[in-house]
């Protein structure tokens, strides 16, 4: 009877084992915590892999350092985990690190940012915001907002707040507000410098150009919390936000409709950090055998600002006081 009693229990322990082994691990190598938008971004896919069943994460926090995320994904392979998800703090600088993943045959999925070495590696799919469209739409509306309020064909001085320095999400931005201006020659670019994506430097550059640069009229933030910390310098300026200076931010974060519909800024770009209805299907499609191609997957995006209606050819404006209950984030 002890016998069977012990053979029982080895038995039991033996599916608890494999039950423990079958779990699917999904490492993260995160950027770090550099916004509102970033820390969306994180608890939406950390939350959607913990609570799937048979789903194990592995989550690495950048802090926004190179060298820290390449020695995370070397651990990733060290670990032999199922799947890596990817989001690069810079554009370059990976190929080395992404090759080994390559090489340990780590299926891996790029997220928000696509590095600049995407066409010499292999990923099983990439998923990202069209940063050169959201960059073109900031400056189009700063355009069209301008000719609804008859200045269409006054000069009018614009600064841009770029994102930190070599992110795909800042030349891309950048490239698209640069050719938007083309379209707009009215529109006099007297300023240009880094906010690295947070409010505080934000805050510290706008403070800076408000002493350096005699008039500004429209300020062009590549993401919203610059363009918040922006809004704090302005207003202890002496300044008012959305009116002495037009607010164009980017990411369409709950804050930043809390300040359109308070009238201190007046559009956000919508880049959507919730990624996890598009990468949890796919991680399950690869499950099951499936296959994607390299393209880039960009969801959906609208553009929110205080009264709606302004066309940007692929898009119109949508009134944020409308919608402001619905968002997620």
């Amino acid at each position: 009877m002890k016998k069977v009693f012990f053979l029982v229990v080895a038995l039991v322990m033996l599916v608890c084992v494999s039950s423990a082994s079958a779990d699917i691990v999904i490492a993260f190598s995160q950027i770090g915590q550099e916004s509102d938008w970033r820390t969306a971004n994180t608890d939406d896919l950390k939350s959607a892999i913990e609570n799937h069943p048979g789903w194990k994460l592995v989550y690495d926090d950048g802090q926004q350092k190179q060298e820290n995320q390449i020695k995370a994904l070397r651990n990733f392979i060290t670990q032999n985990v199922n799947y890596i998800l990817f989001t690069g703090v810079v554009s370059t600088g990976w190929d080395e690190v992404l090759k080994e993943v390559n090489e340990a045959e780590i299926p891996l999925l790029l997220v928000d940012r696509i590095p600049d070495c995407a066409d010499k590696i292999d990923y099983v799919a990439a998923f990202g915001g069209d940063f050169v469209e959201e960059g073109r739409r900031q400056v189009a509306w700063a355009g069209e907002y301008l000719k609804k309020l008859g200045k269409g064909d006054e000069d009018v001085n614009v600064v841009i707040m770029e994102g930190t320095t070599g992110a795909s999400a800042q030349t891309g931005r950048t490239e698209g507000n640069l050719k938007a201006l083309k379209d707009y020659p009215h529109l006099k670019l007297v300023g240009q410098q880094s906010g690295n994506f947070t409010r505080a430097e934000g805050q510290a550059v706008m403070e800076s150009w408000l002493k350096s640069i005699p008039k500004i009229d429209v300020l062009i933030a590549q993401n919203d919390d610059m363009a918040l910390g922006a809004i704090d310098a302005i207003k202890a300026a002496g300044k008012v936000p959305g009116k002495d200076i037009i607010i164009v931010g980017c990411d369409s974060v709950k804050a930043a409709f809390d300040a359109i519909v308070a009238g201190e800024m007046n559009c956000t770009v919508e880049c959507t950090p919730l990624y996890a209805e598009f990468v949890v299907p796919t991680i399950e499609a690869l499950e099951r055998g499936e296959k994607f191609d390299k393209t880039v997957i960009h969801p959906e995006e609208g553009v929110f600002d205080m009264d709606g209606g302004i066309d940007l050819g692929s898009v119109k404006s949508i009134k944020a006081a409308d919608v402001i209950a619905t968002r997620r984030y």
